[in-house]
């Protein structure tokens, strides 16, 4: 690992980002000095701005991934480098489209969980549909976190590393019943 990218890793530690979040601006940032053949350290703004231009029009990347590809090497050059020029003013956002996603009907919801024959997996798959949770949130439930006297799942740590409370309908209390009665570990 170079001295440049063990230094990036290190503010981004620093700064508590999620894991996930620093392999993908490492990842970013790796590929930003491949396309010009140079370190980062000796590229600047109108590199940058090449690199923006080859990203959208050859690459044709989607605004999101050019929205990853921007806050890395805005963190690479605001933080790590501390260069003195403002990186918003060099590294724009694309406009990302704003649209509603796709939202399956009940009936739908009920003939996918239907589908799902393992119990663990449609308790998770029903417990991320029921309190809106992610995958990685459902699969950290501890047998705590459920409280049946205030019907809420207390979520700890899930995405920006923040707690929060979620809504337990009786359903899907339910459901973690009964696959507490079939999986609850032995004594």
């Amino acid at each position: 690992m170079t001295q440049l990218r063990q230094r990036m890793s290190e503010d981004m530690q620093v700064r508590n980002l999620a894991l996930n979040t620093q392999l993908s601006y490492l990842q970013q940032v790796s590929l930003f000095p491949r396309y010009f053949g140079k370190s980062p350290d000796l590229l600047g703004r109108e590199d940058i701005r090449t690199y923006q231009v080859y990203l959208t029009s050859e690459k044709k990347l989607a605004p999101g991934s050019i929205h990853t590809a921007i806050a890395a090497l805005r963190f690479l050059y605001s933080v790590t480098l501390e260069r003195d020029w403002a990186p918003q003013e060099v590294l724009p956002l694309p406009k990302k489209p704003q649209k509603l996603p796709i939202v399956l009907g009940p009936e739908e919801v009920q003939q996918f969980l239907g589908c799902v024959l393992d119990i663990k997996h449609h308790a998770i798959l029903t417990t991320c549909y029921a309190a809106g949770l992610r995958i990685s949130e459902a699969i950290q439930l501890k047998p705590t976190d459920i409280d049946s006297q205030r019907m809420v799942v207390r979520v700890e740590q899930g995405k920006g590393q923040k707690d929060r409370y979620v809504m337990l309908s009786p359903k899907l209390l339910e459901i973690l019943r009964s696959y507490w009665k079939v999986r609850r570990p032995v004594a």
